[in-house]
């Protein structure tokens, strides 16, 4: 019997990465993101794989345009056996330089979107009597990140909803889980978004991350995209991806000296 998967935030990085890896597993798949093009061409790798795809561009973070995704998914491939939480953002800077438009977009995607994808999905998993719901977090939603509030306020909020949600949905045969990755080196620069005092400031802060990508700690798109692959597999609640599960560990045993070592990372 073939399963099939809906992923979100599947044009590039790490969704994409995910989308390939269970299509060689033999999933059918359901690909959304903004990007229509790539969005399409990934779907002809996992066809050139043997395995249906359907690509629909879409903004997570609408309600009307998720409602719309799925209704095609399941019109074309039959009911989603697992739904994947992928699509997200980050932003990096100073809250007081965080405006309020940039609080609504990061949470609108970080947060609103897997709402919307499992309010959409839940009910039919209900009445299956299955199904598994996987959210990309972050250790940020484990861990506070130096000048990093807005997208630590969405992943932790991201975190609450996953591990809620699986207090109720287990008894009902329903798996979910999430997984944190640290820092991914993969297309993020061109989601990310940096403030600062000013734009010198800004430029500095993006110039900062860039360097920090090329570290060869940082995680591949396919290291999260394996770890998703075992959260499914194994119905795992929780994967760490990488350094990121030392990171998180030493804060959850010496919070007081991992948090004052941050702060006084950016000057604190």
């Amino acid at each position: 019997m073939t399963h099939h998967v809906l992923i979100t935030g599947a044009s590039q990085g790490a969704g994409k990465a995910t989308a390939l890896r269970f299509a060689r597993e033999g999933w059918d798949v359901t690909l959304a993101a903004r990007e229509g093009d790539r969005l399409t061409a990934v779907a002809q790798q996992i066809r050139a794989l043997g395995r249906q795809a359907v690509a629909v561009p879409t903004d997570i973070g609408s309600e009307t345009q998720v409602t719309a995704l799925v209704e095609e998914s399941v019109q074309v491939l039959g009911e989603v056996d697992v739904l994947i939480n992928n699509a997200g953002i980050c932003l990096t800077g100073p809250t007081v330089n965080t405006s309020l438009e940039d609080w609504k977009r990061i949470l609108d995607t970080n947060l609103w979107g897997c709402i919307y994808t499992t309010h959409a999905l839940l009910p039919a998993m209900l009445r299956r009597g299955k199904g598994q719901i996987i959210n990309v977090g972050s250790f940020g939603g484990k861990m506070p990140l130096p000048e990093m509030t807005a997208y630590c306020t969405s992943k932790y909020a991201l975190t609450g909803l996953t591990e809620s949600l699986r207090l109720e949905l287990a008894p009902k045969g329903i798996h979910v889980g999430i997984v944190h990755p640290g820092v991914i080196n993969s297309d993020f620069l061109e989601r990310a978004q940096f403030r600062g005092k000013d734009d010198t400031d800004a430029n500095q802060r993006q110039r900062q991350m860039a360097e920090t990508l090329k570290a060869g700690w940082v995680s591949q798109p396919e290291d999260i995209a394996n770890a998703v692959w075992k959260a499914v597999e194994q119905r795992q609640a929780e994967v760490v991806v990488g350094p990121a599960a030392i990171a998180t560990e030493l804060n959850r045993l010496f919070p007081q000296l991992t948090q004052w070592a941050l702060a006084k990372g950016v000057g604190g």
